[in-house]
């Protein structure tokens, strides 16, 4: 799609639209204020003021809408619209070792149990065992320092799926 495609997008097709580049929903209203846009890059700059702009709630809201690291199952069936894009995000998934998966699992299970959401990181580019290193690193983070970090990794993926959105 095109920016002058999206630019005509009607206000309920704009929101489903951006819903899939960022779950939250102050987000998604924020952004559908802006259009029509100029160009690409007044996008992008906008997109990460309004996120960074928003309430730790609203991005507890944005992570719900991802599979956690490593969970297929999870991807294909609560996350239908997409799961195109989060597949090709955790592609190297798929080729990791048994006790690699697993040890993302149990991983994620401690992050969520201490930090209350799931283990949010920009997955484009990193194998399945950087993935888990990254999580065992973070798991000793204080969570004022972790929920900083993990909207950071929530930035990235929005930036990249909105690049993705105008490349289709």
């Amino acid at each position: 799609m095109t920016l002058a495609e999206l630019n005509q997008l009607d206000r309920p097709t704009l929101a489903l639209t951006l819903g899939k580049c960022c779950g939250a929903t102050a987000w998604i209203e924020d952004m559908c204020q802006l259009f029509p846009v100029s160009d690409e890059q007044a996008l992008f700059n906008k997109a990460r003021e309004i996120w960074y702009n928003l309430a730790e709630s609203d991005w507890f809201e944005a992570f719900m809408h991802h599979p956690k690291i490593g969970d297929i199952n999870s991807l294909k069936e609560k996350f239908a619209s997409t799961s195109t894009w989060a597949a090709g995000e955790q592609g190297a998934v798929k080729q990791a070792s048994q006790e690699v998966l697993a040890a993302l699992a149990e991983g994620n299970r401690g992050y969520e149990e201490k930090f209350g959401y799931i283990f949010i990181v920009c997955a484009t580019g990193k194998s399945a065992a950087e993935m888990l290193a990254l999580l065992q690193a973070r798991l000793p983070n204080l969570p004022a320092d972790e929920i900083k970090i993990a909207m950071g990794e929530q930035a990235k993926i929005t930036q990249i799926r909105l690049e993705k959105l105008l490349a289709a």
